[in-house]
């Protein structure tokens, strides 16, 4: 499963650890991505999206036809 938002587009971002005497080592911020159903009454069926926490709080917000729509023109989901 690769670490991308389907909805928001979000991914892994990199940085350093800093230590105390400023030693600095590269790391990875990843996304908080979770695997969810959501039911799309327009179409009838079930569609699974790999969508950060964010992600499903705009479609909490827009609804899912709505979001599906613009991740569809963004090119994020087939």
């Amino acid at each position: 499963m690769s670490k991308i938002c389907e909805v928001t587009g979000k991914k892994v971002m990199f940085g350093n650890n800093v230590s105390f005497s400023i030693n600095k080592t590269k790391r990875r911020f990843d996304v908080n991505i979770s695997k969810k159903r959501f039911y799309v009454p327009e179409e009838g069926k079930w569609v699974t999206l790999n969508v950060s926490s964010k992600g499903v709080k705009i479609i909490d917000k827009k609804g899912i036809s709505a979001v599906l729509k613009e991740s569809r023109a963004k090119g994020l989901i087939d």
